[in-house]
């Protein structure tokens, strides 16, 4: 499989919330607006990336029977670093996600590609598989808060730009359920569509 191949599959063919329907908690609960979901998004690929070039590059030296705990103490590292970086530069965004942040330690996409990909293949390839599913999750988070925060409240990146109120539902759990499910519908039938 090519490099490109790898990196764009994250995106459609196997996004982690889209297609693999994994890491629907943070999902539901960051994206009542585009930038909380961007926020939280690209927070994950920073922990992804750093996750899955440590754990490839320590693979060997990892012995099978303390494998889980390694990688958790391996992504617990990345997530703090997330978590400070955020509380120091960006604390409107970080009190906004609040425990969000530290449960990506338990995120089972962060876990899982540690476990099914960089645990098995190079540095780069890690690095791109990382790379890949991090985008298309932040991806995912992006699209799905930028349709509730239009719906919701008329206002994309919080600049308004209907009048008055929107459909309250969408900034609710409810909405998030049924945006998600339409996106998941969506992406499924443009997956179908490309295998014929």
């Amino acid at each position: 499989m090519s490099q490109f191949t790898n990196f764009t599959k994250g995106f459609l063919k196997e996004n982690p919330i889209l297609v693999l329907v994994l890491g629907t908690c943070p999902t539901l609960a960051t994206t009542s607006s585009a930038i909380n979901g961007m926020g939280m998004g690209l927070a994950t690929t920073f922990v992804l990336i750093g996750s899955n070039v440590f754990i490839s590059l320590l693979k060997d030296v990892i012995p099978d029977k303390v494998r889980i705990p390694a990688f958790i103490v391996v992504i617990a590292t990345f997530v703090t670093i997330v978590d400070l970086v955020m509380q120091a530069f960006v604390p409107a965004l970080y009190a906004t996600l609040g425990i969000f942040i530290p449960l990506i330690v338990v995120n089972c996409i962060v876990l899982g590609r540690a476990e099914a990909y960089a645990s098995k293949n190079t540095v780069w390839s890690s690095f791109v598989d990382g790379a890949g599913m991090g985008l298309g999750f932040t991806f995912a988070l992006g699209v799905l808060g930028t349709i509730r925060e239009i719906l919701g409240s008329g206002s994309v990146f919080g600049h308004k730009f209907i009048e008055g109120d929107g459909i309250l539902v969408f900034i609710l759990a409810p909405g998030a359920f049924m945006a998600l499910g339409y996106l998941i519908a969506i992406v499924n039938k443009i997956n179908k569509a490309n295998k014929a």
